[in-house]
């Protein structure tokens, strides 16, 4: 179960705690243990050896459903594959064909590397620091490697290390915000109400039914900076104009290498 606002501490009492507890008594485990950090809680059910395997993860699932409403808002346990670590028999990684554009043929404006170095997808989004690289290796592989080769026979999961996980980071300018007379409330409501796709039915004319949706999901960090935060004396307000807007990534909380590096 993953929390990243708690402490060690308070995952032990708000989160192991909970759902050992809602672990005992089940019929066929012989004992638990677990283990908390920092935003992070694993508890591990032992059973009897001829317990039946799916079987007793129904019991978990149903236990662990028990135990949701009394965890913290955002935690949400989930059981890990039918296997154990001993279980990994492939490692790979994902990495550009030319890093760094090294022996690429550039073409600016089109996918690629491009003459200053950054790199453009084929989203139109410009990579021009490390970070945002990372993040886009990462995104290659949980969204197009990963699910793919979950689909082979025999594979129970496949674990992502390393990289980043994209996130889209807004730093106010405090000084900015008050001279604007904006709070981070504010600005946080803003990018809320920015970030919404709802459906508005059907509209029928001449025997034709006609779908209306509102499509205002934020997909790049322009899309962020152009959100409307305030009005001032009829003039919008946009997030760019009180914040710096970038693709980053979570705090590491450990590291994988290849090949030694």
């Amino acid at each position: 179960t993953v929390v990243p606002t708690l402490s060690p501490v308070e995952v032990e009492k708000r989160v192991t705690y909970p759902i050992e507890t809602a672990l005992a008594g089940l019929n066929g485990v012989e004992r638990t243990r677990s283990f908390s950090r920092n935003g992070f809680s694993q508890v591990t059910a032992i059973f009897k050896e001829d317990a039946n395997l799916y079987f007793m993860r129904q019991q978990v699932t149903e236990r662990l459903a028990q135990a949701r409403p009394n965890l913290p808002d955002g935690a949400a346990p989930q059981m890990g594959p039918v296997s154990t670590g001993l279980g990994e028999v492939f490692h790979y990684s994902v990495e550009y064909a030319h890093p760094d554009g090294k022996g690429a043929t550039v073409k600016d404006g089109q996918p690629g590397w491009q003459s200053d170095g950054s790199f453009l997808t084929d989203r139109g989004e410009r990579l021009a620091d490390r970070v945002s690289k990372l993040a886009y290796l990462r995104t290659v592989q949980d969204w197009i490697v990963r699910p793919q080769l979950r689909t082979t026979p025999g594979v129970a999961d496949v674990d992502s290390l390393g990289g980043y996980v994209k996130e889209f980071v807004v730093e106010p300018d405090t000084a900015k915000l008050a001279a604007y007379g904006i709070s981070y409330a504010d600005l946080s409501k803003a990018l809320e109400d920015a970030n919404l796709s709802v459906g508005a039915n059907y509209i029928r004319r001449s025997g034709e039914s006609y779908l209306v949706r509102a499509d205002a999901r934020i997909r790049t960090v322009d899309e962020i900076a152009r959100a409307v935060v305030a009005q001032r004396q009829g003039v919008p307000v946009t997030v760019g104009q009180v914040a710096t807007v970038n693709v980053g990534g979570e705090l590491r909380s450990g590291a994988a290498s290849r090949n030694g590096y």
